[in-house]
């Protein structure tokens, strides 16, 4: 039997909950955890309509990029399409789960769906996310390396980048007294012990913490294991908001906005010239992204791709390079290809659907 839970495991190993920003709402927002699931269905936004097309097909779990509750409820009155959707939610027994901005962070999330829908190549994150990884510097005796080592590495530290199983050693002399009820694994209570032993040093996702501190216990050969942990500065390569890559050929300005209407399915873009540049490197942020846009031009981006770009906030670009406002909705609706792809892959015992509800709220004319 598949429980919700078990789906929620799979997807924060997508997108960790600790890499969403202080102001969001990620997460569980309605149902119960031990409920076994009979599908799901993959959706950007979660609104009265797609609860309804979620019971057409015998589905009781939405998962959602954006979360339906994002603010504090105060009252369930049914009075706004937040607190309809919930009821209704409710009343029908569908649990709601959201992976919002922990996915916009992720090197594998948002951001880089749009950038192989423009065919990007060679990206990196555009600004790293501070703060999310850990140093452990342990002590083992050398006999026991090996073990410790392969044990930390499976419960995730070591992974830098394309790179895993990364560590640091250097041999010295451990020294210990063993006291009172001790129950040393070498030497005797009372007995001053001099040994040689490996110093070992790995870094981790910071989220990972609890899992690596269970995996050192567990395999380490010492009643008590000496160890410190440090929180780092280092930039994580994988996790970060935005995203900048290149295009397979340059392209005019012109050539870039067909083919950004093409890629992405566009009815209409606003944007901003660069006076008329040669296209090349290209920075995306999916939803809202124009706080990026100094950091696009200090990364030599020639483009900024995103959404909800004030008419104020487009002068920011000082003509170096192009803004292109392709809309939130638009930048951000393939976010459910994500889910379904790391859903298909992990489940077989239920179906996943993608959505066909359009819950864009935002109509155009020309």
């Amino acid at each position: 039997m598949v429980t919700i839970a078990d789906v929620i495991k799979v997807l924060e190993r997508l997108a960790p909950p600790s890499y969403q920003e202080s102001y969001d709402n990620s997460g569980l927002q309605t149902g119960d955890r031990q409920q076994q699931v009979t599908g799901v269905l993959v959706t950007l936004d979660c609104t009265e309509a797609v609860l309804d097309e979620a019971m057409e097909k015998g589905c009781n779990l939405v998962v959602a990029h954006h979360p339906v509750i994002f603010r504090g409820l105060k009252q369930l009155t049914g009075r706004n399409y937040v607190e309809r959707t919930i009821i209704k939610a409710i009343r029908h027994n569908i649990a709601i789960y959201a992976c919002h901005t922990n996915l916009d962070n992720v090197h594998t999330g948002v951001n880089q769906k749009i950038a192989q829908k423009l065919e990007l190549q060679d990206c990196k994150i555009l600004v790293n996310k501070p703060q999310t990884l850990m140093q452990l510097v342990t002590f083992s005796p050398p006999e026991n390396t090996e073990e410790v080592l392969e044990a930390l590495h499976q419960a995730g530290a070591g992974q830098i980048g394309d790179y895993r199983n990364c560590s640091f050693r250097v041999q010295g002399t451990g020294q210990f007294l063993p006291t009172g009820n001790a129950a040393p694994a070498i030497g005797e209570v009372g007995t001053l012990e001099k040994v040689p032993e490996d110093r070992l040093e790995v870094i981790f996702p910071a989220h990972l913490q609890h899992a690596v501190m269970a995996a050192l216990r567990q395999a380490h050969p010492y009643e008590e294991v000496a160890h410190y942990l440090n929180s780092l500065e280092n930039a994580n390569q994988e996790v970060g908001i935005g995203m900048i890559g290149n295009l397979p050929a340059p392209l005019t300005e012109e050539a870039f906005l067909a083919w950004l209407k093409e890629k992405m399915a566009l009815q209409g873009l606003r944007y901003t010239t660069a006076g008329n540049k040669t296209i090349k490197r290209v920075a995306v942020c999916g939803g809202a992204g124009s706080f990026l846009i100094k950091d696009a031009i200090r990364q030599g981006a020639d483009a900024l791709v995103t959404g909800d770009v004030k008419y104020h906030e487009f002068f920011d670009a000082e003509g170096q390079l192009m803004i292109a406002d392709i809309g939130h909705y638009e930048s951000e609706v393939y976010t459910k290809e994500i889910f379904y792809a790391t859903l298909s892959k992990n489940f077989t015992t239920f179906a996943v659907y993608l959505s066909i509800v359009n819950t864009n709220p935002v109509r155009y004319t020309f």
